[in-house]
């Protein structure tokens, strides 16, 4: 969830005493699995008690991780958990929310620069050309079927339709060359 949106940004669930969550924001009853989306599309939230207004945003967080957990996406390993509830009453137990979220924070920019390392190397290795080849057959294929007319594969130029027909007739011959392998293949 976003750490640094105002109060206006964050959106209320009331939680009823059947259970039930209402979303304030949209004026509908959602489920855990919503909240569990929200939290992944980045959107703030606030969990309060319907009744008294108490806010048990930390309880229902704690049920979310309870049925990722319960559902067979086990995360948190079970040494984790026992030295995580050994930490409950220690000296130490203050200090523990704050090296949490540091971790986590350096977690997540850990794993943005591996992703980028990545997107980088592949970008300009073997598999950045085939990638690059594949989008452009896709961008071809769907300017060819729906796309604007008098579009090419490559966004944002244009080229006669008799340029666009060509793109065609060559993405069929693709096609056709494509089936003769899969054919000999399963011969």
């Amino acid at each position: 969830m976003a750490k640094n949106a105002s109060d206006s940004d964050t959106i209320i669930i009331k939680k009823y005493a059947n259970r039930r969550l209402y979303n304030t924001g949209s004026s509908s009853y959602i489920t855990l699995d919503h909240l569990a989306q929200m939290i992944r599309d980045k959107q703030d939230f606030k969990v309060v008690d319907a009744k008294s207004g108490e806010d048990i945003t930390r309880g229902v967080l704690t049920q979310i991780i309870m049925e990722q957990e319960g559902g067979g996406q086990n995360m948190l390993p079970v040494s984790f958990l026992r030295d995580l509830i050994g930490m409950y009453g220690n000296s130490m137990s203050a200090m523990m929310p704050q090296y949490l979220e540091a971790s986590m924070q350096a977690f997540q920019r850990n794993q943005e620069k591996f992703r980028e390392t990545m997107e980088g190397a592949i970008g300009s290795g073997p598999f950045g050309e085939i990638a690059r080849r594949n989008m452009e057959m896709f961008e071809a294929a769907t300017s060819a079927f729906g796309g604007r007319p008098g579009t090419t594969a490559r966004p944002g130029t244009s080229a006669p339709a008799a340029s666009r027909d060509d793109e065609v007739a060559a993405l069929k011959a693709q096609l056709a060359e494509m089936q003769d392998k899969i054919d000999k293949l399963s011969d």
